[in-house]
């Protein structure tokens, strides 16, 4: 294909997307491959030295809605430009300098809907979406939905402010729980919900605005720092991020901080904008046909793509349950390259329209397992997924309870390996070198089916099996003698009861004591205790009352393996008496395990969620979605300092 026909190629593509994204509301690519086609285009403009008139780099947004009223912006409203590297931004930022510039602003770039509002005598008066930079719609309305947005403010003159309406992830979290058909991400559902003319699904996502400029006041015009201190004065939500800088390294670290932190934020943003303060150098740089030559926008790597699904495989883990895993067409995410993403359970693909052959959403952030979002678009060679009937492992009819499949065959390949690998693990019995992969080597090759068997492996069994050399099977064998002596909550949780993890695990231990305690506590004894429920308290129940599992205990016990009882050392009077405490972020100079420790021993209880019954947060660097949560429903935010200084109290070493 010739140049020229590609760069017409791009302008249908890109057509289509614009169409997608701005009105129908409905994205069917991501960020990132919008910007490498839109930016191919702007390459092949320039080699060409040719411009179409129906180019999208010409053009600001697209097409207005019928179905609102039509209003004409003032002054034509624009897009911002791009970068994607420090050098693009340094290049900027030189020549903003060249032109006088001294001060810059730094502020989050935000995913969401943009829109105006006008003010006249202190009332609003009127709401538009930016539409094509020169005609909006009416959203008025809508807007009036938006709890933040207010109504009436002490300005009394004309005044025309500018922001983003989104919708918080902590909000989408909760209407995807609730609903039937989830949102596929926050600007989709804030985009969807302030075009819909019934104003009662507006209100329904709880949507909130985020104003960052005033395009006009009274016929004048202002500084961003101005404009910034006009709006947090006159009760606007600006989200507290504000920073005015004067040189490119404090540019830079700013973006750098944030970058690292976003995972933080309860709001969605996918890069910083940097603009010039002064409105007299703005005057000089003046626009181009789209963008303000001011501003730039310094975009993140990419967190969501799309991607082809092109089959989807059931795991079958240690209790039985079945999780589909999807393969997709190879990607770059986040600085990795993504192969698999992860879905809840059967009705999870049928509420998210997954199909194999389908082009997907695929979102990865605080280093976790990338998920599918949701569909981006079908083809005709698409493929419902069935629900499986069959164990893909060993055969076994499988069981549905309406939400998740399991396979009820105890000794299913699959649900022996995960087993063994859960008992090895680190937070369990901590026997270094049991991965999934060696596990399912041990039982292939040497029949090992059950955790007490690992104890009675020797090195010349171990010495036939491939990869397997003396440096190897020592270690291996010395971190197996090694997990003999263990403490009882680890030893609790190692068993694999189901629904039992490292907290509840440690509950039974603090309240029981002694292994004795567990196995003949009663379900008024187990319900009793904080946290945990009819399920898992029936749950242990049943394990201790299997012939089975009791027979598998005192084999373990047989082969040497040693539990600590519980002592009652807990001090009393502390501040984390009693009360539940949630961990998040990097602890400087102290492992999240060994603080968990300290907070027991001090009487926490602590926990994995945030929730309105959570007492504090103990947040380190780098702390994610927990600590945002923990500020939305005002649960009290604590650093390890505070865990120090009552240690100090009470004298425990650290």
């Amino acid at each position: 294909m010739d140049k020229f026909a590609r760069m017409q190629e791009l302008i249908a593509l890109i057509k289509k997307y614009n169409y997608a994204y701005y009105t129908l509301d409905n994205p069917i690519v991501s960020d990132k491959e919008y910007d490498d086609l839109y930016y191919e285009l702007v390459a092949l403009e320039k080699e060409l030295g040719v411009t179409l008139d129906d180019s999208p780099t010409k053009q600001v947004g697209d097409v207005v809605l019928d179905k609102f009223e039509k209003i004409t912006h003032e002054k034509k409203l624009y897009s911002l430009n791009k970068a994607n590297t420090y050098d693009e931004l340094e290049d900027w930022y030189n020549d903003m300098r060249a032109l006088g510039a001294k001060k810059f602003t730094v502020e989050y770039k935000y995913d969401g809907l943009r829109v105006v509002i006008k003010y006249e005598n202190g009332i609003m008066k009127q709401c538009a979406t930016r539409g094509n930079g020169i005609v909006g719609e009416d959203i008025t309305a809508q807007v009036k939905t938006i709890r933040n947005v207010p109504k009436t403010i002490p300005y009394r003159g004309k005044v025309t402010v500018m922001g983003e309406v989104l919708m918080k992830l902590s909000e989408l979290e909760k209407y995807n729980k609730s609903s039937n058909e989830p949102l596929k991400n926050a600007r989709n559902a804030a985009a969807g919900a302030l075009r819909n003319l019934d104003t009662k699904v507006t209100a329904s996502r709880n949507l909130d605005a985020i104003m960052y400029d005033v395009l006009s006041i009274d016929g004048e015009m202002m500084s961003q720092t101005d404009a910034h201190d006009f709006l947090q004065k006159n009760g606007f939500d600006t989200f507290n991020f504000f920073s005015v800088v004067d040189s490119f390294r404090d540019i830079c670290q700013l973006i750098e901080k944030v970058d690292n932190t976003k995972s933080s934020l309860d709001v969605l943003i996918d890069g910083m904008v940097v603009k010039v303060d002064d409105y007299g150098v703005r005057d000089s740089a003046g626009y181009t046909e789209k963008f303000p030559k001011w501003a730039i926008a310094y975009k993140f790597k990419a967190l969501e793509v799309t991607s082809i699904v092109r089959n989807i495989v059931w795991q079958v883990g240690r209790t039985g349950k079945l999780t589909p895993v999807c393969e997709i067409d190879p990607v770059e995410l986040a600085g990795a390259t993504v192969t698999h993403a992860t879905i809840n359970n059967y009705n999870d693909i049928k509420r998210k329209d997954i199909a194999i052959g389908s082009r997907v959403f695929v979102r990865r952030s605080n280093e976790v397992i990338p998920e599918i979002l949701g569909v981006a678009e079908h083809y005709e060679n698409s493929v419902k997924i069935e629900l499986p009937s069959i164990c893909p492992c060993c055969g076994t009819r499988l069981q549905y309870d309406d939400i998740n499949l399991f396979c009820p065959n105890y000794m299913c390949p699959d649900r022996i390996v995960f087993r063994l690998s859960h008992f090895a693990s680190q937070n369990a019995m901590n026997i270094e070198g049991l991965s999934e992969k060696t596990c399912r080597t041990l039982y292939e090759n040497l029949g090992v089916t059950l955790p007490s068997q690992l104890y009675m492996l020797s090195a010349n069994e171990l010495r036939v099996l491939d990869g397997f050399k003396d440096k190897k099977i020592n270690n291996m064998l010395g971190s197996i003698e090694s997990s003999k002596n263990t403490q009882l909550s680890r030893f609790i949780y190692a068993l694999g009861i189901s629904g039992v993890g490292e907290k509840t695990a440690k509950d039974l231990s603090n309240t029981f004591k002694t292994l004795d305690g567990i196995k003949m506590a009663k379900y008024d004894d187990i319900i009793a205790i904080k946290d945990i429920g009819d399920i898992i308290a029936n749950s242990i129940v049943e394990y201790f009352h299997n012939v089975d599992n009791l027979n598998e205990i005192d084999r373990l016990l047989d082969a040497g393996v040693q539990i600590e009882t519980m002592q009652n050392n807990r001090v009393a009077g502390s501040i984390f008496d009693n009360k539940s405490v949630v961990l998040t972020g990097t602890l400087e100079n102290m492992s999240r395990e060994t603080a968990t420790e300290y907070l027991e021993k001090l009487g926490a209880h602590v926990v994995s969620s945030v929730s309105k019954k959570t007492d504090y947060v103990l947040a380190g660097e780098n702390a994610g979605s927990k600590l945002a949560k923990a500020n939305t429903l005002g649960v009290r935010v604590i650093s390890l300092s505070d865990l120090l200084a009552e240690l100090d109290k009470f004298q425990i070493k650290y």
